[in-house]
């Protein structure tokens, strides 16, 4: 966890005056000011200093209109101007100009031009055609910062799979790898969460069909997905693929996780079911976006086949159900730590699950918490919707036996999900649980990250007016339901255990604005979130008694999110952004 205290301790963030924030003030510096020889002087060596940056940008701009979208620091050239570009853990938590026209002043957070990690021109008009319409022009600043986020920080590594590295494929001892490929890190650690990566990218898909570069990129994540799931398909957080030649990064863990995975390409092991459930759903989003089934190759076959295989192990009950005798599960994780949220009980093993539910253990959390009731609902159901979908898809593509397979165990775990997920509470009635154990159990609440019960309409489990997921969504966001609801005097949303009780996550905020239809809901979701964006970008989680005390400034995630809210609400309700008869934005139309 990366925290930053922001403006009370002075290390951080300094107001420079009220509603702008920066680094420091600065006296104004007038010609009046200046003695008449020296202000000459001045003013030459400044003529002089623009004439050297706009030769240096234009030999930047030569080297880098030149080059394909490949590995960072292909070329000589590249690798030279790439290290004259500041690291963004640094670069996101300094108030950078022009600030933009509305009362907060909030600062522009992308990197020059010559240092964002992936350009599409799509993307800026997008950029463009919706901050020029956008009433709130701080909102609108967060949106210009956040949109491109990903493309801008995080694409640490792409190959189109048509250049020479396609002549030097790289095999390990599951297979070679195929076609285009894409590193796409979280954002301020140097992994990439199959989670987090897939939501990054989310908001691009509906772009895909009109770049091909960006189409390419997006296929080259969903084939580097299918090798980390071939290769560890328990493991959730990887490093920089082997042909990348970037190196890898430890966590600083001492962990023993059972089936045991290579740490030079795993950066971290934990068991989560919404993993597979995101790798499916990047290729889902991928080709209904775009009809392409370019990466229905050999090798995504393998990777379905391994999910399958996985979710058989992970389906497994606790006891033997003939001889009521332990089993003991493929995956185990036993973590050397004084925090039980980072480790299973029972040496490793979690505790027990009862057998005929249909559910698939997960024993930790979309947060990276280990679960209490490892029959986790919200990845549960987000992963029967995504086995349907790639059902669907493999069976357009000849492959019936495949598609039935996986329609089964979709089946499966939704009427899983259905029956043993939904309990009865006293006051908010049918409501679905976070977690059960199929034994009668259940745990009552919500995380922010996402899958979490209040995105189920969302990930497509159920309709946003179903009565049982409308009664779970006031528990939710109910201080008296949901013991992670958490409020202050200056923010309020879910939180979770990850960062502790009083840090809530605008992610969740987020995810209420798009479930709702009340515009003054929706309005004080996004107001509440712009007002702890400071920096102009969207952090992990905000202290909710002081929005300048928060975690994570450079989490690409959370900014993927803001600007798919931003995108969802210009499309149903752009009056809410655009003013009075405005116009829906529908991204596709672009």
């Amino acid at each position: 966890m990366l925290q930053h205290s922001a403006g009370a301790d002075g290390t951080a963030i300094t107001h420079a005056n009220p509603g702008r924030v920066g680094i420091r003030s600065t006296l104004p510096v007038t010609r009046e000011s200046i003695p008449k020889g020296l202000f000459r002087f001045f003013l030459i060596a400044m003529i002089l200093f623009g004439v050297l940056l706009l030769a240096a940008g234009c030999l930047i701009t030569s080297v880098y209109s030149t080059g394909s979208q490949e590995a960072l620091g292909s070329s000589e050239e590249h690798a030279k101007y790439k290290k004259a570009c500041p690291d963004y853990r640094h670069y996101a938590v300094i108030a950078h100009r022009p600030f933009s026209d509305g009362p907060l002043g909030l600062p522009f957070q992308r990197p020059d031009v010559h240092c964002r990690t992936f350009h599409s021109p799509v993307v800026e008009k997008v950029i463009a055609h919706v901050t020029s319409r956008m009433r709130d022009k701080d909102l609108a600043r967060i949106f210009e910062n956040a949109f491109p986020n990903t493309l801008d920080t995080t694409i640490r590594w792409h190959v189109d799979g048509t250049g020479k590295e396609a002549r030097n494929k790289y095999a390990s001892s599951w297979g070679q790898w195929q076609g285009a490929q894409s590193f796409v890190v979280t954002g301020d650690i140097n992994a990439e969460w199959l989670r987090d990566s897939t939501n990054q990218l989310l908001q691009y898909q509906g772009l895909a069909k009109k770049d091909k570069k960006l189409q390419t990129l997006i296929l080259g994540a969903i084939n580097t997905q299918v090798e980390y799931v071939i290769e560890s398909p328990y493991c959730n957080a990887f490093q920089p693929p082997p042909p990348s030649h970037g190196p890898p990064v430890g966590n600083g863990q001492d962990d023993a996780v059972h089936p045991a995975y290579e740490p030079s390409r795993v950066f971290e092991c934990k068991w989560e079911v919404d993993s597979l459930a995101h790798f499916l759903a990047l290729g889902n989003q991928f080709h209904n976006s775009t009809g392409s089934r370019a990466y229905l190759r050999d090798r995504y076959y393998t990777a379905l086949e391994t999910v399958l295989e996985v979710l058989d192990e992970q389906s497994k009950p606790t006891f033997d159900p003939e001889t009521s005798r332990f089993q003991r599960p493929e995956y185990t994780f036993r973590r050397t730590t004084s925090s039980a949220t980072e480790t299973l009980n029972l040496g490793g093993v979690g505790n027990p699950l009862a057998n005929g539910t249909g559910l698939i253990r997960s024993s930790f959390r979309p947060s990276d918490d280990a679960t209490i009731l490892q029959y986790l609902i919200p990845s549960n159901a987000q992963i029967s919707v995504e086995l349907r979908r790639t059902s669907e898809i493999v069976r357009t593509a000849g492959k019936k036996a495949m598609a039935e397979r996986l329609l089964e165990r979709a089946n499966g775990i939704e009427k899983g999900v259905w029956e043993h997920g939904v309990v009865k509470h006293k006051k908010y009635g049918e409501v679905f649980a976070f977690e059960v154990d199929g034994y009668g159990s259940a745990i009552i609440m919500d995380d922010a990250n996402i899958p979490s019960l209040l995105a189920l309409p969302l990930l497509g489990f159920c309709d946003v007016d179903n009565k049982i997921y409308q009664n779970t969504r006031k528990m939710i966001l109910d201080k008296a339901g949901n013991p992670y609801y958490l409020t202050g005097r200056a923010f309020a949303g879910v939180g979770g255990p990850h960062i502790g009780l009083q840090y809530a996550w605008p992610m969740s905020r987020l995810v209420q604005a798009m479930t709702s239809d009340d515009d003054d809901e929706i309005m004080d979701a996004l107001h509440a979130v712009r007002d702890a964006s400071r920096l102009g970008l969207v952090h992990e989680s905000i202290n909710v008694d002081r929005v300048t005390d928060f975690t994570r400034s450079w989490f690409a995630w959370a900014n993927s999110v803001f600007a798919q809210t931003i995108l969802n609400v210009a499309a149903r309700k752009p009056e809410l952004l655009f003013g009075k008869n405005a116009e829906p934005f529908l991204i596709e139309g672009v």
